[in-house]
Protein backbone atom coordinates (compact mmCIF):
# COMPACT_ATOMS: atom_id res chain seq x y z
CA UNK A 1 0.00 0.00 0.00
CA UNK A 2 1.63 3.65 -1.58
CA UNK A 3 1.20 6.22 1.20
CA UNK A 4 1.89 9.67 0.83
CA UNK A 5 1.41 12.90 2.66
CA UNK A 6 0.44 16.44 2.67
CA UNK A 7 -0.39 20.00 4.84
CA UNK A 8 -3.14 18.06 6.99
CA UNK A 9 -3.99 15.01 5.41
CA UNK A 10 -3.02 11.72 3.91
CA UNK A 11 -3.50 9.33 1.14
CA UNK A 12 -3.18 5.57 0.86
CA UNK A 13 -4.01 3.46 -2.02
CA UNK A 14 -5.63 0.15 -2.20
CA UNK A 15 -6.68 1.02 1.55
CA UNK A 16 -8.55 -2.20 3.70
CA UNK A 17 -11.71 -1.03 5.33
CA UNK A 18 -12.14 -4.14 7.23
CA UNK A 19 -11.25 -3.00 10.47
CA UNK A 20 -12.82 0.77 9.59
CA UNK A 21 -16.76 -0.67 9.29
CA UNK A 22 -18.09 -1.98 12.68
CA UNK A 23 -19.83 -5.28 10.62
CA UNK A 24 -16.22 -6.57 10.16
CA UNK A 25 -16.84 -7.12 6.49
CA UNK A 26 -14.09 -7.20 4.16
CA UNK A 27 -14.23 -4.06 1.38
CA UNK A 28 -10.74 -2.11 -0.13
CA UNK A 29 -11.03 1.11 -1.49
CA UNK A 30 -8.90 2.41 -4.36
CA UNK A 31 -7.85 5.40 -2.26
CA UNK A 32 -8.51 6.32 1.23
CA UNK A 33 -7.58 10.14 2.37
CA UNK A 34 -7.60 10.92 5.93
CA UNK A 35 -7.70 14.46 6.71
CA UNK A 36 -6.39 15.53 9.68
CA UNK A 37 -7.31 19.25 9.26
CA UNK A 38 -10.36 20.80 8.41
CA UNK A 39 -8.40 23.24 6.40
CA UNK A 40 -7.20 21.08 3.86
CA UNK A 41 -10.25 20.38 2.60
CA UNK A 42 -10.81 22.47 -0.26
CA UNK A 43 -7.05 21.10 -1.69
CA UNK A 44 -8.19 17.88 -1.71
CA UNK A 45 -11.18 18.51 -3.49
CA UNK A 46 -9.58 20.36 -5.93
CA UNK A 47 -7.81 17.19 -6.80
CA UNK A 48 -9.37 15.10 -9.88
CA UNK A 49 -9.56 12.06 -7.46
CA UNK A 50 -12.39 13.58 -5.18
CA UNK A 51 -13.37 16.62 -7.34
CA UNK A 52 -14.99 14.15 -10.75
CA UNK A 53 -15.71 10.95 -8.40
CA UNK A 54 -18.30 9.84 -5.92
CA UNK A 55 -16.81 10.35 -2.64
CA UNK A 56 -17.65 7.95 0.51
CA UNK A 57 -17.22 10.03 3.54
CA UNK A 58 -15.93 7.49 6.28
CA UNK A 59 -16.65 8.39 10.08
CA UNK A 60 -16.48 5.54 12.61
CA UNK A 61 -18.04 3.24 9.85
CA UNK A 62 -21.27 2.34 11.94
CA UNK A 63 -23.77 3.11 10.14
CA UNK A 64 -22.81 1.41 6.80
CA UNK A 65 -22.50 -1.86 5.15
CA UNK A 66 -19.66 -2.32 2.52
CA UNK A 67 -22.09 -4.92 0.00
CA UNK A 68 -18.79 -4.10 -2.35
CA UNK A 69 -15.97 -2.01 -2.53
CA UNK A 70 -16.40 1.66 -2.39
CA UNK A 71 -15.80 2.77 -6.58
CA UNK A 72 -14.29 5.84 -5.54
CA UNK A 73 -11.91 7.27 -2.82
CA UNK A 74 -12.81 7.53 0.51
CA UNK A 75 -12.05 10.25 3.03
CA UNK A 76 -12.06 9.95 6.44
CA UNK A 77 -12.32 13.00 8.85
CA UNK A 78 -9.53 12.80 11.94
CA UNK A 79 -10.36 16.35 13.18
CA UNK A 80 -10.95 15.92 17.20
CA UNK A 81 -11.54 19.73 18.26
CA UNK A 82 -14.01 20.50 21.27
CA UNK A 83 -14.61 24.14 21.72
CA UNK A 84 -16.66 26.15 24.01
CA UNK A 85 -17.69 29.14 21.71
CA UNK A 86 -20.36 30.67 23.57
CA UNK A 87 -21.52 30.13 27.65
CA UNK A 88 -24.38 32.10 29.27
CA UNK A 89 -24.10 30.42 32.39
CA UNK A 90 -27.31 28.31 32.22
CA UNK A 91 -26.84 27.23 28.83
CA UNK A 92 -23.81 26.95 26.17
CA UNK A 93 -22.83 26.66 22.63
CA UNK A 94 -20.16 23.86 21.72
CA UNK A 95 -18.56 22.99 18.61
CA UNK A 96 -17.49 19.57 17.81
CA UNK A 97 -15.62 18.79 14.81
CA UNK A 98 -16.36 15.36 12.59
CA UNK A 99 -14.05 13.57 13.88
CA UNK A 100 -14.53 13.01 17.48
CA UNK A 101 -16.15 10.24 18.74
CA UNK A 102 -20.19 10.41 19.77
CA UNK A 103 -19.96 8.69 23.15
CA UNK A 104 -16.51 10.54 23.45
CA UNK A 105 -18.55 13.95 23.04
CA UNK A 106 -21.23 12.87 25.43
CA UNK A 107 -18.94 12.25 27.82
CA UNK A 108 -17.46 15.46 27.46
CA UNK A 109 -20.62 17.25 27.58
CA UNK A 110 -22.02 15.89 30.95
CA UNK A 111 -17.76 16.83 32.47
CA UNK A 112 -18.74 20.30 31.66
CA UNK A 113 -21.56 20.45 33.92
CA UNK A 114 -23.99 20.55 30.25
CA UNK A 115 -26.62 18.40 29.47
CA UNK A 116 -29.46 17.01 27.16
CA UNK A 117 -26.97 14.70 24.93
CA UNK A 118 -27.44 11.96 27.84
CA UNK A 119 -30.25 9.90 26.60
CA UNK A 120 -27.58 9.35 23.38
CA UNK A 121 -24.93 7.91 25.29
CA UNK A 122 -22.72 4.58 23.44
CA UNK A 123 -24.53 5.21 20.27
CA UNK A 124 -21.33 4.16 18.00
CA UNK A 125 -19.84 6.69 15.47
CA UNK A 126 -18.63 10.28 14.86
CA UNK A 127 -19.75 13.72 15.66
CA UNK A 128 -20.21 14.36 11.88
CA UNK A 129 -21.89 11.29 11.23
CA UNK A 130 -24.80 12.39 13.88
CA UNK A 131 -26.53 14.93 12.18
CA UNK A 132 -26.85 13.48 8.69
CA UNK A 133 -28.57 10.14 10.26
CA UNK A 134 -30.55 12.53 12.67
CA UNK A 135 -29.22 9.70 15.82
CA UNK A 136 -31.69 9.03 18.37
CA UNK A 137 -32.19 6.71 21.06
CA UNK A 138 -34.63 6.13 24.19
CA UNK A 139 -36.91 9.25 23.28
CA UNK A 140 -34.05 11.88 22.08
CA UNK A 141 -33.52 12.72 18.63
CA UNK A 142 -29.59 14.87 18.12
CA UNK A 143 -31.75 17.71 15.63
CA UNK A 144 -33.17 19.18 19.01
CA UNK A 145 -29.50 20.08 20.15
CA UNK A 146 -27.77 20.79 16.84
CA UNK A 147 -27.37 24.64 16.89
CA UNK A 148 -25.82 24.97 13.32
CA UNK A 149 -23.75 22.39 10.91
CA UNK A 150 -20.55 23.63 9.45
CA UNK A 151 -19.83 21.94 6.18
CA UNK A 152 -17.83 21.73 3.01
CA UNK A 153 -19.82 22.30 -0.48
CA UNK A 154 -18.46 20.80 -2.72
CA UNK A 155 -20.13 22.48 -5.44
CA UNK A 156 -19.09 25.97 -4.46
CA UNK A 157 -15.71 24.93 -2.82
CA UNK A 158 -16.45 26.67 -0.04
CA UNK A 159 -17.34 26.26 3.53
CA UNK A 160 -21.06 26.69 4.93
CA UNK A 161 -22.54 26.89 7.77
CA UNK A 162 -26.17 26.08 8.06
CA UNK A 163 -28.70 26.72 10.60
CA UNK A 164 -30.48 23.83 12.36
CA UNK A 165 -34.26 25.05 10.70
CA UNK A 166 -31.98 24.53 6.95
CA UNK A 167 -30.92 21.11 7.94
CA UNK A 168 -34.54 19.36 6.62
CA UNK A 169 -33.67 16.81 10.00
CA UNK A 170 -36.55 14.46 9.98
CA UNK A 171 -36.54 10.52 11.53
CA UNK A 172 -33.65 9.44 10.63
CA UNK A 173 -33.06 11.75 7.72
CA UNK A 174 -31.44 14.68 7.04
CA UNK A 175 -30.73 17.17 3.84
CA UNK A 176 -26.93 15.58 4.46
CA UNK A 177 -27.91 12.31 3.40
CA UNK A 178 -29.57 13.49 0.15
CA UNK A 179 -27.38 15.00 -0.69
CA UNK A 180 -23.98 13.07 -0.07
CA UNK A 181 -21.98 14.02 -2.51
CA UNK A 182 -21.97 17.68 -1.96
CA UNK A 183 -21.83 18.13 1.67
CA UNK A 184 -18.75 17.32 4.31
CA UNK A 185 -19.76 17.55 7.15
CA UNK A 186 -16.72 19.13 9.27
CA UNK A 187 -18.02 20.64 12.40
CA UNK A 188 -21.32 20.70 14.27
CA UNK A 189 -22.27 22.91 16.64
CA UNK A 190 -24.70 22.15 20.10
CA UNK A 191 -27.01 24.40 21.82
CA UNK A 192 -26.65 22.48 25.49
CA UNK A 193 -28.51 23.37 28.90
CA UNK A 194 -26.75 23.42 32.44
CA UNK A 195 -30.42 23.29 34.20
CA UNK A 196 -31.23 19.29 33.50
CA UNK A 197 -34.54 18.48 32.44
CA UNK A 198 -34.92 14.95 32.32
CA UNK A 199 -36.17 12.46 29.86
CA UNK A 200 -37.21 9.28 31.52
CA UNK A 201 -40.14 8.59 29.71
CA UNK A 202 -39.13 5.67 27.02
CA UNK A 203 -39.10 2.35 28.86
CA UNK A 204 -36.89 0.96 30.39
CA UNK A 205 -35.16 3.92 31.77
CA UNK A 206 -36.88 4.91 35.32
CA UNK A 207 -36.58 0.64 35.66
CA UNK A 208 -32.74 0.67 35.36
CA UNK A 209 -32.37 3.78 37.60
CA UNK A 210 -34.39 2.53 40.09
CA UNK A 211 -32.04 -0.56 39.82
CA UNK A 212 -28.75 1.34 40.19
CA UNK A 213 -30.70 2.34 43.66
CA UNK A 214 -31.80 5.78 42.24
CA UNK A 215 -35.42 7.08 42.77
CA UNK A 216 -35.98 10.61 42.83
CA UNK A 217 -34.52 13.28 40.44
CA UNK A 218 -31.09 11.87 38.97
CA UNK A 219 -28.35 13.59 37.66
CA UNK A 220 -27.61 13.55 33.77
CA UNK A 221 -24.58 11.39 34.02
CA UNK A 222 -26.65 8.92 35.83
CA UNK A 223 -29.29 9.01 33.27
CA UNK A 224 -26.45 8.18 30.81
CA UNK A 225 -25.24 5.94 33.06
CA UNK A 226 -28.76 3.76 32.87
CA UNK A 227 -28.23 4.31 29.11
CA UNK A 228 -25.52 2.43 29.17
CA UNK A 229 -25.93 -0.36 31.04
CA UNK A 230 -29.74 -0.92 28.97
CA UNK A 231 -27.27 -0.72 25.64
CA UNK A 232 -24.96 -2.77 26.64
CA UNK A 233 -27.00 -5.61 28.26
CA UNK A 234 -29.10 -5.25 24.88
CA UNK A 235 -26.67 -4.56 21.97
CA UNK A 236 -23.80 -6.96 20.96
CA UNK A 237 -20.64 -5.00 21.48
CA UNK A 238 -19.35 -4.55 17.95
CA UNK A 239 -15.73 -5.20 18.75
CA UNK A 240 -16.93 -9.01 19.57
CA UNK A 241 -19.35 -9.62 16.84
CA UNK A 242 -19.79 -7.35 13.78
CA UNK A 243 -22.47 -5.55 13.58
CA UNK A 244 -23.86 -1.50 12.81
CA UNK A 245 -26.43 -1.90 15.80
CA UNK A 246 -30.37 -1.20 14.90
CA UNK A 247 -30.14 -2.25 10.71
CA UNK A 248 -34.05 -1.18 10.65
CA UNK A 249 -35.63 2.21 10.94
CA UNK A 250 -38.87 1.82 12.85
CA UNK A 251 -41.34 2.43 9.64
CA UNK A 252 -43.77 5.14 9.86
CA UNK A 253 -47.66 4.28 8.50
CA UNK A 254 -50.92 5.86 8.38
CA UNK A 255 -52.67 5.79 11.60
CA UNK A 256 -55.65 3.63 9.73
CA UNK A 257 -53.30 1.03 9.06
CA UNK A 258 -51.93 1.09 12.78
CA UNK A 259 -54.94 0.52 13.72
CA UNK A 260 -56.03 -2.09 11.92
CA UNK A 261 -52.63 -4.05 12.62
CA UNK A 262 -53.72 -3.14 16.42
CA UNK A 263 -57.14 -5.42 16.03
CA UNK A 264 -55.14 -8.23 14.63
CA UNK A 265 -52.42 -8.24 16.81
CA UNK A 266 -53.31 -6.63 20.39
CA UNK A 267 -49.87 -6.17 22.18
CA UNK A 268 -47.91 -4.99 18.84
CA UNK A 269 -46.10 -1.76 20.19
CA UNK A 270 -48.08 2.00 18.32
CA UNK A 271 -46.30 4.93 19.08
CA UNK A 272 -47.61 8.47 17.74
CA UNK A 273 -45.87 9.39 14.58
CA UNK A 274 -44.71 13.01 13.78
CA UNK A 275 -47.95 14.35 13.33
CA UNK A 276 -51.93 12.85 14.39
CA UNK A 277 -52.22 11.05 10.95
CA UNK A 278 -49.25 8.68 11.38
CA UNK A 279 -48.13 5.97 13.73
CA UNK A 280 -44.31 4.57 14.09
CA UNK A 281 -44.34 0.30 14.66
CA UNK A 282 -41.58 -1.24 16.54
CA UNK A 283 -39.57 -2.84 13.90
CA UNK A 284 -37.85 -5.22 16.12
CA UNK A 285 -41.04 -6.18 17.52
CA UNK A 286 -42.24 -7.30 13.63
CA UNK A 287 -39.11 -9.28 13.10
CA UNK A 288 -38.95 -10.85 16.07
CA UNK A 289 -42.91 -11.61 15.27
CA UNK A 290 -41.44 -13.34 12.16
CA UNK A 291 -39.18 -15.49 14.01
CA UNK A 292 -35.55 -14.16 13.23
CA UNK A 293 -34.35 -13.05 16.19
CA UNK A 294 -31.22 -15.83 16.90
CA UNK A 295 -31.12 -16.47 13.06
CA UNK A 296 -27.90 -17.41 11.49
CA UNK A 297 -27.38 -18.30 7.86
CA UNK A 298 -23.70 -18.99 8.38
CA UNK A 299 -21.81 -16.24 9.59
CA UNK A 300 -24.30 -13.87 8.85
CA UNK A 301 -27.30 -13.71 11.48
CA UNK A 302 -29.34 -12.19 13.66
CA UNK A 303 -28.52 -11.48 17.33
CA UNK A 304 -29.92 -13.72 19.56
CA UNK A 305 -30.67 -10.45 21.94
CA UNK A 306 -32.56 -8.18 19.87
CA UNK A 307 -34.35 -9.00 16.59
CA UNK A 308 -33.22 -5.53 14.65
CA UNK A 309 -29.19 -6.32 15.08
CA UNK A 310 -27.84 -8.13 12.05
CA UNK A 311 -24.79 -9.65 13.14
CA UNK A 312 -21.19 -10.76 11.74
CA UNK A 313 -20.12 -14.20 13.35
CA UNK A 314 -17.22 -14.16 11.80
CA UNK A 315 -16.61 -13.87 7.89
CA UNK A 316 -19.71 -13.08 6.47
CA UNK A 317 -19.56 -10.75 3.45
CA UNK A 318 -21.46 -7.84 2.67
CA UNK A 319 -23.43 -9.26 0.12
CA UNK A 320 -24.67 -12.52 2.46
CA UNK A 321 -25.51 -9.40 5.62
CA UNK A 322 -27.34 -7.91 3.10
CA UNK A 323 -29.36 -10.96 1.53
CA UNK A 324 -30.24 -11.66 4.92
CA UNK A 325 -31.93 -8.26 5.63
CA UNK A 326 -33.88 -8.81 2.34
CA UNK A 327 -35.42 -11.56 3.41
CA UNK A 328 -36.01 -10.27 6.58
CA UNK A 329 -37.75 -6.99 5.10
CA UNK A 330 -39.81 -9.36 2.97
CA UNK A 331 -41.27 -11.77 5.45
CA UNK A 332 -42.49 -8.81 7.12
CA UNK A 333 -43.54 -7.10 4.02
CA UNK A 334 -45.82 -10.84 3.58
CA UNK A 335 -46.97 -10.91 7.23
CA UNK A 336 -48.06 -7.66 8.53
CA UNK A 337 -48.12 -5.58 5.01
CA UNK A 338 -45.98 -3.15 6.01
CA UNK A 339 -42.17 -1.90 4.72
CA UNK A 340 -38.80 -1.77 6.55
CA UNK A 341 -35.72 -0.26 5.20
CA UNK A 342 -32.23 -0.21 6.11
CA UNK A 343 -30.73 2.73 8.49
CA UNK A 344 -27.18 1.76 7.80
CA UNK A 345 -26.09 3.31 4.17
CA UNK A 346 -25.09 0.03 1.93
CA UNK A 347 -22.73 0.81 -0.27
CA UNK A 348 -21.78 -1.05 -3.26
CA UNK A 349 -25.15 -2.46 -3.94
CA UNK A 350 -29.05 -1.19 -4.14
CA UNK A 351 -31.56 -1.87 -1.18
Amino acid sequence: MNVAHGSGYRIAENARLDARNTFGVRATAPMLVEATETAALPELFGYAMLRNAATLVLGGGSNLLFAGDPPGAVLALETRRIDLVEDHGDAAIVRAEAGVGWHDFVLWTLGHGLTGLENLALIPGTVGAAPIQNIGAYGVEVREHVHAVEAFDRDSGRFVRLAAVDCAFAYRDSLFKHLPDRYVVSAVEFALSRTFQPRLGYAGIEDELRAMGIDGSPRAAQVAEAVIRIRRRKLPDPAVVGNAGSFFKNPIVPAAQAEALLAANPVMPVFRGADAGSRKLSAAWLIDQCGWKGHRDGDAGVSPDHALVLVNHGTATGLELLALARRIAESVQARFGVAIEPEPRIVGARW
